[in-house]
């Protein structure tokens, strides 16, 4: 079980509407890449593509080196696991992870006992007897991803896997997932809009959006160089505006940004790096103050420019209806190119 994936020039049409646009990807084996936009970008349809449930317009899908074109879902060796389980509610814990075996016609020993392993790898040991109604919707994923192994997949696809579930459930789950592929050594794609899920769970982050790839690489140097201000945006960065280069500085709504060395079409200012001074050059009047634990996060509207998202360190901030002034630390400022 190697798992390579190799997607060249994929492209997809609905009607009038691109889906894909010549999409390139690639996935080494026991790699987790991980496919963030916004609904609608096209990384369902990439994922659905890859499955063979979405034929393909132009473009070629190469698994381990075989291309799959007119290989059927069922024998591409890929698993799928859904946001909504999929699970059949007629059928016990155990019933549900064995399925894809029995239907492979595998000895009952070989399934009983591949069944058990899962659901101890999964964290649900002693559970196969039980209802599926009877289980939480964390559990219920636990089962759907214990199903979707059990076939032995060399690279398994996950469509919003934790899309469903309240964030404290997903923080959790999601070091779960991570832990199991780590253990594996599975290569794995997967879909979010979460910019923390995605974060969380890559070893390879792909930016995508109107079915095309604007940014690939692991997720730390993302987060640290967006290659556009759309990029950035999807990031979940608030603090993106139109900016200009001049004599060699960055001239933003909010002033003065500094020196920079590459081209300037937008910039980034990160909101951990705007700290409250009253020498600051930046006025402004906070409209929203809310507690995050050891800090605190402001929204400042600033007279003829676009609003600032601020933290600042403790748990108590200036608050709503305070003038303040603002400084803009170097390091927090990223020049964005077109």
């Amino acid at each position: 079980m190697t798992g390579r994936l190799e997607v060249t020039g994929a492209t997809v049409r609905f009607d009038a509407t691109t889906a894909l646009a010549g999409v390139d990807l690639r996935v080494e084996a026991g790699e987790v890449v991980v496919l963030l936009g916004r609904s609608g970008s096209g990384k369902s349809t990439l994922l659905r593509a890859v499955a063979g449930l979405q034929p393909l317009d132009a473009g070629r899908i190469v698994v381990d080196g075989v291309d799959m074109v007119g290989v059927p879902p069922h024998q591409r060796g890929i698993g799928l696991m859904f946001q909504d389980h999929a699970l059949f509610s007629h059928l016990d814990v155990a019933a549900n992870v064995g399925f894809g075996l029995r239907m492979r016609r595998r000895p009952a020993e070989e399934v009983a006992a591949t069944v058990a392993g899962l659901l101890d790898l999964v964290g649900l040991p002693g559970t196969g007897g039980r209802p599926i109604q009877t289980l939480s919707g964390g559990e219920q994923q636990r089962v759907a991803l214990a199903r979707s192994l059990a076939p032995a997949p060399r690279l398994l696809l996950l469509d919003e896997p934790l899309g469903a579930l309240d964030r404290p459930l997903r923080e959790r789950l999601v070091v779960e997932l991570r832990q199991v592929f780590t253990r594996l050594g599975l290569s794995v794609v997967a879909v979010t809009h979460d910019q923390a899920e995605a974060f969380a769970l890559a070893d390879r982050l792909v930016v995508i959006e109107a079915g095309r790839v604007l940014q690939q690489g692991p997720p730390a140097e993302v987060w640290i160089t967006p290659a556009s201000a759309s990029v950035a945006r999807l990031l979940g960065f608030a603090n993106v505006a139109a900016a200009s280069l001049e004599s060699g500085r960055i001239v933003s709504p909010w002033g003065d940004l500094g020196p920079t060395d590459g081209p300037v079409a937008a910039v980034l200012v990160r909101p951990e790096g705007v700290a409250v001074d009253p020498d600051g050059r930046i006025e402004g009047t906070v409209t929203a103050s809310t507690f995050a634990g050891a800090r605190t996060r402001l929204t400042v509207a600033a007279p003829g420019a676009p609003d600032l998202d601020v933290e600042v360190a403790g748990p108590v901030g200036p608050p709503v209806g305070s003038h303040i002034r603002l400084r803009v630390t170097a390091g927090a400022v990223t020049a964005l190119p077109s």
